[in-house]
């Protein structure tokens, strides 16, 4: 992205910030045993005791990490262990939730996510989001790309360079060069996805967000979607959720393992990380039982 500290736009901020931060030095975080890879990095993200609440119900708590630039980080583990949770804090989506609240620190290049002088609209230009099922507009194949460089002022020759460039960056253009018109609800389910992506790149972003973006489609389209991401790294930092084991392993640079612990009570449990390290070694040599006994399908 040109420059990080755009999404700092003065709004009147109507949610609970978390605390403010000064900008840190891109390194490693060293001080949270969950970290255990102290490779020097750029990082994009840093997380620090994040934790978030729905009301009187604590979803996930404790959460640090560092997200490095132009990498692929995977978020795994159980169902209702936090992991879309903390996946939508990055462009502020829980902000949609009314009964949510997120405490801890959030930093995205230096800046505080959630600092009463940030605007979320630009925080979500800059951090675009790629949900599970695709949810391409009712329009054609080219308005959906169009859409938001034609309302960020886009000229016409603008856009037609704008679509085409995203199309090819997901991969997409050769298969639908002659059909811009048709209406997008005409193509296949991984066709959507990557119309998706391509809707969420034309917007110039700088990270790209995908909640299990692959659990809906056939192996053939999974694959694709793979080898998209792992050629998109090289311009976006991308983090991504998934349940598949598999696909962190073979497309994620690192990994975090999340588990639910219960509370007090018998019905109260919470997300917490785990373990978060190369993926490499969260597959062969995890540091953490639990993560051992969750990779190998022990449990979960």
């Amino acid at each position: 992205m040109d420059n990080p500290s755009d999404v700092g736009t003065p709004v009147t901020d109507t949610h609970t910030p978390v605390s403010q931060h000064a900008p840190t030095p891109s390194v490693a975080i060293h001080h949270d045993p969950t970290v255990v890879d102290d490779t020097p990095r750029e990082l994009t993200f840093e997380l620090d005791q994040l934790q978030v609440t729905y009301g009187r119900s604590v979803a996930v708590k404790g959460v640090t990490l560092g997200i490095a630039q132009r990498e692929i980080t995977a978020m795994i583990g159980p169902s209702g262990c936090g992991k879309s949770t903390i996946l939508r804090c990055l462009n502020r989506m829980n902000d949609l939730v009314p009964s949510a609240k997120v405490e801890g620190t959030l930093l995205y290049h230096g800046v505080d996510v959630y600092g009463p002088t940030v605007d979320p609209v630009q925080v979500r230009k800059k951090i675009g989001m790629v949900f599970q099922k695709p949810n391409p507009f009712p329009k054609s194949i080219y308005d959906n790309i169009a859409f938001g460089p034609r309302v960020a002022g886009a000229s016409k020759n603008e856009l037609d360079d704008i679509v085409e460039q995203a199309l090819t960056k997901a991969a997409l253009w050769d298969e639908v060069k002659d059909r811009l018109d048709d209406n997008a609800y005409g193509m296949s389910g991984g066709q959507q996805q990557r119309l998706c992506i391509a809707r969420c790149i034309a917007v110039s972003p700088d990270v790209i967000l995908m909640d299990e973006p692959c659990s809906a489609l056939d192996p053939i389209s999974t694959a694709r979607i793979e080898d998209l991401m792992a050629e998109l790294k090289d311009e976006y930092t991308i983090v991504i959720v998934t349940h598949n084991m598999q696909q962190a392993a073979r497309i994620a640079d690192r990994t975090a393992f999340f588990t639910v612990v219960s509370g007090e009570e018998s019905e109260s449990r919470t997300g917490q990380l785990v373990e978060y390290d190369l993926t490499e070694k969260i597959f062969s040599t995890p540091a953490d039982e639990r993560t051992e006994n969750y990779v190998t399908g022990r449990f979960g």
